[in-house]
């Protein structure tokens, strides 16, 4: 039986089946998403939606659908499904779905009277290509598929409304036709491996309605080319696979393409199995370099999210390799920033205060994975760069205090992972001392000593690194450990924030914290009771001002909520790791039965993946980006840490 299988029931229910979405993507930016019943919901679903760094660096909808009809005796059933303005679905094709299962690809079972039939689609890995394979299972007379394709060629952010600009010319193409509707994009090329009646009748469909985006407040009605349709006849035990993408394909090849890609296929048959094949869909490589994806729809690649994500999504699975090209990748931006001041063209976010603090974080796991003797190898002189460039007050918004803590102002922007803003204002002021900031300055100074020590030239390095640690501890103390037992989340002079917040989280989380282990299980009792979810750290205590626990409402009620409430899967990560640090090996029972609330998600929202940020409060809804990098690989670490104790 399948992991991730959904039977009749639920697919025809569309108050059940509209909020399933699944993702698949190619490694390299472009992606095919959309909800379980084939009917788009955001503006940034669609069949092959691909990155265009030429056309401002963000994705564009190509293919939007592929509405499918099953022909016998002269009879028409369309299974396609579309919501049009007024609320009103057509052509309600899911009525004919009996089974819809994603183990290893996605597969939806319909059934037309006696016409049995398949549909599987998948991404060719690394190639901006769709394929997607019809099958007859069943038919007791002649029957004929025929395709609809509906064109977007839009940003995905943006819509589409009924214009006169358009390029209406089809060439035709080896079994298909190729298609650009305006100038600056690339051709589409539609191709089957057996040869079609290509069909021309162009028209503008109107008045398409994506739901989420009502919900969410935001433009949400569009109209989208419809060029004409194919039609290809089918028997039975018959496949036929189309191809969308963006160059030419030979259409002998695609059975081929189609089952080499599949025998590349991680199946869905386990939790970590899902999270596996989720965290993997956001890398996302170009040529020699490699990246992490924030996320999907709307994710980027940003600095802080890759490198907090960087060991989860890659040592916690097994793939050493891609951890070493990703962070060579992010080193390469970093190193750049830090010796000319210049940004990053890709990677966004490079010249934020903390990341070089996660960079060192993460070169911890990888030291704690394969050992101290090769982190030092390959990781050592970068280690020293961070450290001195902090320690030598060269690292911008990063001052370094006499009693070695370090202060940044975020009175103006926002500095931290709490990003929340409005007209590039901070909505959530973290200036001065950040609890987390001078958490991992700790945590990265301490670690890079036990990596110097020893070594020749390094010498001097280490008593530095182990001298400044020494002052900090005792001021790390004195200045966030309060009365009530828990970490206050920022200090500026002698404002000291008392909002109750996850920050601390990774303060007791950490390899090597200020704190010792009773000061910790305080900590820890005081994160338990006020801010621990099925789904992760609440981004602030219902007890706090200001808690707003759902991410609802217009664009500017859910900016306000996004870290003053909303629970972050992320953060058990952290949480984990101090449990495991204050109870031992009798903390692991506990870690595991929470961990079923994240493994309940794999059927819900994306399905097999974990969404940016869940409510505050039951019934702990998702909510934001459909998988979220960060949230998911912090999972599978804490996954493989478990594991590692149960030996």
């Amino acid at each position: 039986m399948s992991y991730l299988k959904f039977d009749k029931n639920l697919m025809i229910n569309l108050e059940q089946s509209l909020p399933k979405e699944m993702l698949r993507t190619n490694q390299a930016g472009a992606y095919h998403c959309t909800t379980v019943v084939d009917c788009n919901t955001r503006k940034q679903h669609g069949l092959l939606v691909i990155p265009m760094p030429e056309m401002n660096n963000t994705s564009h909808v190509l293919l939007s659908s592929l509405d499918l009809s099953v022909i016998q005796h002269g009879a028409q059933f369309n299974l396609g499904l579309h919501r049009y303005q007024g609320g009103v679905y057509s052509p309600n094709g899911h009525k004919y779905i009996r089974e819809f299962d994603c183990e290893s690809v996605p597969r939806t079972t319909y059934r037309v009277g006696g016409v049995i039939l398949t549909k599987e689609k998948i991404f060719i890995s690394n190639e901006n290509r769709l394929l997607i394979r019809y099958t007859l299972v069943e038919a007791h007379s002649p029957t004929t598929l025929r395709f609809r394709p509906v064109l977007a060629f839009r940003e995905a952010n943006q819509l589409c409304v009924a214009n006169d600009a358009i390029r209406t010319e089809c060439p035709e193409v080896p079994n298909g036709i190729s298609c650009c509707l305006y100038p600056g994009y690339p051709n589409l090329y539609m191709q089957f491996n057996h040869k079609p009646t290509w069909v021309y009748e162009p028209n503008w469909y109107n008045g398409f309605e994506y739901l989420k985006d009502l919900e969410r407040g935001v433009p949400y009605c569009e109209d989208l080319w419809v060029p004409g349709y194919f039609e290809i006849p089918i028997k039975k035990g018959e496949s036929i696979i189309f191809s969308a993408g963006t160059s030419e394909a030979s259409p002998r090849s695609l059975a081929k393409m189609y089952q080499n890609e599949i025998a590349a296929r991680t199946c869905r048959t386990s939790f970590f199995n899902c999270l596996k094949n989720a965290i993997k869909q956001c890398y996302q490589k170009d040529g020699s370099d490699m990246y992490l994806i924030s996320g999907y729809p709307w994710g980027k690649i940003l600095a802080r999210n890759t490198f907090m994500a960087l060991p989860g999504a890659t040592i916690a699975i097994g793939h050493r390799e891609d951890f070493e090209k990703i962070m060579q990748t992010g080193w390469k931006a970093l190193e750049h920033y830090m010796t000319t001041g210049e940004l990053s063209d890709r990677i966004q976010g490079i010249d934020l205060p903390d990341i070089p603090l996660w960079v060192i974080w993460a070169v911890q796991q990888y030291a704690k994975a394969y050992g101290m003797e090769d982190a030092r190898k390959r990781y050592l002189p970068m280690v020293k760069q961070i450290l001195n460039y902090i320690a030598d007050d060269k690292a911008p918004n990063l001052y370094m205090q006499p009693d070695g803590m370090i202060t940044t102002d975020g009175t103006q922007v926002p500095v931290s992972w709490m990003n929340a803003s409005r007209d590039g204002r901070p909505l959530i002021v973290r200036t001065g001392h950040l609890v987390e900031f001078n958490a991992l300055w700790y945590n990265a100074l301490v670690f890079g000593a036990k990596m110097a020590e020893e070594q020749e030239g390094y010498t001097a390095d280490a008593e530095r690194w182990n001298n400044l640690a020494e002052e900090i501890k005792p001021a790390f103390v004195a200045m966030f450990l309060n009365d009530y037992g828990y970490l206050y989340d920022s200090v500026n002079g002698t404002y000291a924030d008392p909002s109750v917040r996850p920050n601390m989280a990774i303060a007791i989380g950490l390899d090597y914290s200020p704190l010792d282990r009773r000061q910790r299980k305080g900590v820890l009792d005081v994160i338990t009771r006020e801010l621990l979810t099925p789904k992760g750290l609440r981004t602030l205590s219902p007890k706090s001002y200001g808690y707003r626990p759902s991410y609802l409402g217009s664009p500017e009620d859910r900016e306000m909520a996004l870290h003053n409430g909303p629970a972050r899967p992320w953060l058990f990560g952290f949480y984990a790791d101090a449990y495991l640090r204050v109870f031992g090996h009798s903390g692991v029972s506990y870690l595991d039965r929470m961990l079923i609330g994240y493994e309940d998600e794999m059927t819900q929202g994306c399905i097999g993946s974990l969404s940016q940020l869940y409510d505050g409060n039951p019934p702990f809804s998702g909510r934001g980006a459909i998988s979220h990098a960060t949230n998911v690989a912090e999972i599978l670490r804490t996954l493989t840490t478990l594991k590692k104790f149960n030996f």
